[in-house]
């Protein structure tokens, strides 16, 4: 039986982006976009989490000027209708800056603020912000990952990012940690850190989970062959991760997992 532990929130994706690797294209233009959002809000999502640049394995970086343009009016336009949190997903400090001047509140940067001036510029906006471990660069990423301990050298690096943060100036409070399933590791790799996100959360600050349609899945369940075909897996691996105390799920299927969690809640409140 799933054991009793605190639901945790719900983090919607939203990609404005021709090629990211679940729905890339499906919502590139800004009226899909935030109709896309909309829909999400409506299905239950605590958090949205708007992305311009895909980081799927093998992707190319954006030019911040193109990033600027996907993300920042979509975020206006959101911020115009909900109160709803908003996270942008990026790694570059001006793309931050913009989001936040948008109404963005959240800064997910997949490469820990260890781009140039990243680090002071989210001490200096003072948002929330979401350290994600990667091993390499997505362009390179899953071509040979390896680790002599996997669980012990996430929890290092995300340890070690955490307090170079906090030494810039980045409130305690305000850092949420994420293990990066599928960015730099294996299937191996991913279930050891599943397996291990109590560990994680020990560290003393809020886990993000995300393996929503990730290539684990298929990993798992070779018929899993597109992203549409993972919501099964996805859902699975979602209670996993809540059942292991990990404080937001980012998902592509939000009315479904909210479904889950809800569920989930309702057994684990029985005993």
């Amino acid at each position: 039986m799933l054991k009793s532990a605190p639901q945790p929130r719900v983090m919607g994706i939203v990609n404005v982006t021709p090629d990211s690797f679940s729905d890339g294209g499906r919502f590139f233009d800004h009226t899909s976009a935030l109709n896309h959002a909309r829909s999400l809000i409506a299905a239950g999502a605590d958090v949205l989490d708007i992305g311009g640049e895909s980081t799927r394995p093998g992707a190319e970086p954006v030019p911040e000027l193109i990033e600027l343009r996907r993300v920042v009016p979509l975020i206006q336009a959101i911020r115009a209708e909900s109160a709803i949190p908003i996270s942008v997903d990026t790694v570059k400090p001006e793309v931050a800056r913009a989001a936040m001047g948008a109404g963005a509140t959240i800064w997910n940067d997949v490469s820990a603020l260890r781009a140039p001036g990243a680090v002071e510029a989210a001490a200096e906006l003072g948002c929330k912000v979401v350290l994600m471990h990667m091993q390499g660069e997505p362009r390179t990423m899953q071509e040979a990952p390896h680790y002599e301990d996997v669980v012990a050298e996430v929890a290092a690096f995300l340890s070690a990012r955490a307090e170079a943060a906090v030494a810039a100036g980045v409130h305690r409070d305000c850092i949420w940690l994420d293990p990066g399933i599928g960015f730099g590791k294996t299937l191996a790799h991913n279930l050891a850190l599943i397996a291990a996100l109590p560990k994680l959360a020990a560290l003393g600050y809020p886990v993000l989970f995300g393996a929503s349609r990730k290539r684990a899945v298929r990993a798992i369940d070779p018929t899993a062959i597109e992203s549409d075909d993972r919501l099964g897996g996805s859902l699975t691996l979602a209670l996993a991760a809540a059942d292991r105390g990990v404080a937001m799920l980012r998902v592509h299927d939000v009315r479904e997992t909210v479904q889950a969690l809800k569920v989930w809640a309702a057994i684990s409140d029985v005993g």
